[in-house]
């Protein structure tokens, strides 16, 4: 027999997706007329690696110029601009389907991130900025000798408090 489990907040769930679909439509519907100039945010992907946490920003049409990086209270935050720019020599616009103004993200850093310790590349487009691991959040190996045995090697993180 196979149980179902009852979940009580699931239809709010569904309203909420139905609502969250039929807003983004209006807004992708908005930016095709030209309303939606001024909004717009770059797509970031975030990973790490034993080192360091690495994000990366989409910013076509961008220089470095154009960006501002800063880190306050551990809030990591991008800010920037892409302006329209419409020349007089005569050109009609049929459509203007890219976003145009500015941006703000701001991503919360992990307590394992050191802030003083970050790099910033702008390469075709691609903003990278690499945050430094501190020393104490870096895995470590951690030999452990059994008697007479040969020695053991077990692998910790830093959010493993104990060996057991």
């Amino acid at each position: 027999m196979n149980l179902i489990t009852y979940d009580p907040f699931r239809e709010l769930r569904s309203l909420q997706e139905e609502v969250n679909r039929v807003f983004s439509s209006n807004l992708n519907r908005s930016s095709e007329t030209g309303l939606g100039r001024g909004a717009w945010n770059p797509s970031v992907d975030i990973f790490e690696n034993k080192d360091q946490i690495v994000l990366e920003a989409e910013l076509p049409g961008l220089s470095p110029e154009d960006v501002n990086i800063s880190i306050e209270n551990n809030v990591l935050t991008i800010h920037g601009e892409r302006r329209f720019e419409k020349k007089d020599d005569g050109e009609n616009f049929h459509r203007v389907e890219r976003s145009y103004g500015s941006f703000t993200r701001s991503f919360t850093l992990p307590p394992t991130v050191s802030s003083e310790n970050v790099a910033a590349n702008f390469d075709n487009g691609v903003l990278r900025l690499e945050l430094a691991k501190r020393e104490e959040a870096k895995p470590r190996r951690i030999e452990i000798k059994a008697g007479a045995s040969s020695p053991k090697t077990i692998e910790t993180n830093a959010k493993t408090q104990s060996v057991g």
